[in-house]
């Protein structure tokens, strides 16, 4: 058999080993989605060999969508570890077979302790199945392996059931994007859920002009702030840049400019507040850059200011879509 050929049975295998799953979630797997929400401590993963690769993915999914997890290795809990598992935890425990011994250990400890237990398990008569509070059936017809021994269609189908349950949990508990945002502060996708807050121009690098500054001053506060626009607003104007009282009325663009100028308008001999375009887009500092971007793509601005309050809405800062480049929010 050529190598594709070999690879392409492997996934196909792989694949419908996933599919079967579909037909067979019913009221167990609700059961087991409502101890999950239920849980006042953490929910502990176990298992040996590959099983116990897939429970720390799964613990790492869980931790990453809210839900506090760890991973506990069977054979060391049965030599100090086992103080990990406490009573208001529940155990996830994945063994194909259900008859690991070093999980099988575990079970008076669990029982005694009151900690509810879930099985994710390809016997659901193994006697781990039979100990659960909830066995989930994750058997496969065969491995991907060609020789039907090698882990391969089950802990994929594992790992599938695992996923399933972080993202139902993720969506039941009512998990935010923002909070996603906090857990993920680094690396590509920690930037592309930075909030405008971490990305604006504040304070004296925050353009502002007030509604009666003569143009010429205008002109002069956006070509040294080099974002193409600025904001008006009406209130003081401390040394360092808008103050906390300086609200906003509207802003003024380069597009603005042109568009006065055109008209044949003295503009010089306008103020501000002549020229501005009134109730501009402004976010609150807690909006994420992706979102932001997605704002400007829809309004086909190249700056969006950020805002404090909502009636009336004060000056914070200022994003422009370069710095949403710096920032790498883009793919």
């Amino acid at each position: 058999m050529a190598d594709h050929a070999l690879a392409r049975k492997v996934l196909e295998t792989e694949a419908a080993a996933i599919l079967a799953l579909v037909d067979r979630l019913d009221g167990k797997f609700d059961c087991a989605i409502q101890l999950l929400r239920q849980c006042k401590g953490r929910v502990i993963l176990t298992g040996m060999g590959k099983s116990g690769i897939i429970c720390q993915k799964i613990a790492a999914t869980l931790n990453s969508t809210g839900t506090a997890s760890i991973f506990l290795h069977p054979a060391e809990a049965m030599h100090g570890d086992l103080g990990v598992i406490q009573s208001d935890d529940v155990v996830i425990a994945l063994s194909y077979s259900g008859e690991t011994d070093e999980l099988l250990g575990l079970l008076e400890t669990i029982r005694r302790l009151g900690a509810k237990l879930i099985a994710i398990t390809g016997g659901p008569r193994s006697t781990l199945a039979q100990a659960a509070d909830v066995a989930l059936d994750c058997s496969v017809t065969e491995e991907a392996c060609p020789m039907n021994l090698v882990p391969t269609a089950s802990t994929t189908a594992a790992l599938a059931i695992g996923d399933a349950l972080a993202m139902t949990l993720c969506v039941a508990k009512g998990f935010k994007q923002e909070e996603f945002a906090n857990l993920h502060p680094g690396g590509k996708l920690g930037k592309r859920l930075m909030r405008v807050e971490a990305l604006m121009h504040a304070g004296s690098k925050c353009p502002i002009v007030h509604a009666d500054t003569r143009m010429r001053d205008v002109i002069y506060e956006m070509s040294s702030k080099g974002l193409g626009m600025t904001c008006v607003v009406a209130g003081p104007e401390g040394p360092e840049g808008p103050s906390s009282d300086a609200v906003l009325l509207g802003i003024i663009t380069d597009g603005d400019l042109r568009r006065h100028m055109e008209r044949g308008a003295g503009i010089l001999d306008m103020k501000a507040g002549d020229v501005m375009t009134r109730n501009p887009v402004a976010v609150p500092r807690s909006t994420l850059a992706a979102e932001a971007l997605n704002l400007m793509e829809q309004r086909k601005i190249t700056s969006i200011v950020v805002a404090d309050g909502d009636s009336p809405k004060r000056v914070a800062g200022v994003v422009h879509l370069h710095d949403l480049w710096h920032g790498n929010v883009f793919d």
